[in-house]
């Protein structure tokens, strides 16, 4: 049995009703599952950019203690400043890949409904996808990391963070992290889409159908957790940076100078990998909601778009 592919459902679309609709569910898909996590995400954050060692029992502890001294809504913050970042991060990434798979399969000489790119292609769009939504939304990031690590004391809002970086050295820290970001998105987003979509061509060539809304949780949340693993340390010497001056740990410049100074003060394992465990958790819950939610709104809106678009 031949694997069976799912039907375009851009072929009949404007070019702009392509676009238009993949940033819509991009950035739906982003929100909702940035949102479901959040409290666990300003956790992992937390332990990300302190010496403390990280256990269960100490995130437990983490989320119980913010919930006592500032309130239960506080497990949310800086949650308004990751959708800020999220929404044109997810609308872009989603977006863009779509039309990195679609140059490619131009390359490839394949028709534009086709599945079956190259495996390195399916990887290389998914890599392009992720460094491009990074590329333009990066200091919001820095924002909410820093945001994260704080109490409204310091921050209020995220206005509050930027009329704080206005001056030209300040607004540099905005940046800090900005060359691991974009060295772990290589093989987080190559690994996320190649490992979602992979997963789904299995399933077609096994079943002859394609999956259900439970089948695209799990291979989204199977999807994250490759991606996340894979791309860790990274992730944790680019907190550092962004929060240098916010917390205990010594600022350090430069992404070598940070990765070495984890690695002496606390080890590869516990230092590089701290928090981990928790993302194994938050991850790919956030992953399989995203993906899952981002195909269901994909289709929606293009099925409601085709009856009053005409391709141009």
């Amino acid at each position: 049995m031949t694997p069976t592919a799912a039907p375009d459902d851009s072929n009949s679309l404007s070019k702009w009703a392509v676009v238009s609709t993949a940033l819509a569910s991009g950035a739906v898909a982003g929100s909702l599952a940035k949102t479901t996590i959040a409290p666990l995400d300003r956790t992992k954050i937390i332990f990300q950019t302190s010496s403390t060692r990280f256990t269960y029992r100490a995130a437990f502890r983490t989320l119980v203690n913010i919930y006592k001294n500032e309130g239960f809504s506080r497990l949310w913050r800086g949650n308004t400043a990751t959708l800020v970042r999220v929404v044109p991060y997810s609308a872009l990434q989603y977006a863009s890949h779509e039309q990195y798979k679609s140059w490619l399969l131009e390359y490839n000489g394949m028709r534009r409904d086709s599945r079956h790119l190259p495996s390195i292609h399916r990887f290389l769009a998914g890599s392009l996808a992720g460094v491009t939504a990074s590329f333009f939304t990066y200091p919001l990031d820095t924002a909410r990391a820093r945001m994260a690590v704080t109490t409204s004391t310091r921050y209020k809002h995220i206005g509050h963070v930027f009329t704080e970086c206005k001056n030209f050295n300040n607004f540099k820290l905005l940046f800090r992290g900005y060359i691991p970001t974009l060295l772990g998105q290589l093989p987080y987003g190559g690994t996320a889409f190649y490992t979602y979509e992979t997963c789904q061509l299995e399933y077609s060539r096994l079943r002859g159908t394609e999956p259900g809304l439970l089948w695209r949780l799990v291979f989204g949340a199977l999807a994250g957790f490759a991606g996340q693993s894979i791309s860790y340390p990274l992730d944790v010497v680019r907190r550092r940076m962004q929060t240098g001056g916010l917390t205990e740990l010594v600022s350090h410049r430069g992404t070598i100078a940070t990765a070495r100074h984890i690695y002496r003060t606390e080890g590869f394992i516990r230092g590089m990998f701290k928090g981990l465990s928790m993302n194994w958790i938050k991850g790919p819950i956030a992953a399989g909601v995203s993906f899952t939610t981002n195909d269901a709104v994909r289709g929606l809106l293009r099925s409601f778009a085709s009856t009053y678009n005409t391709p141009s």
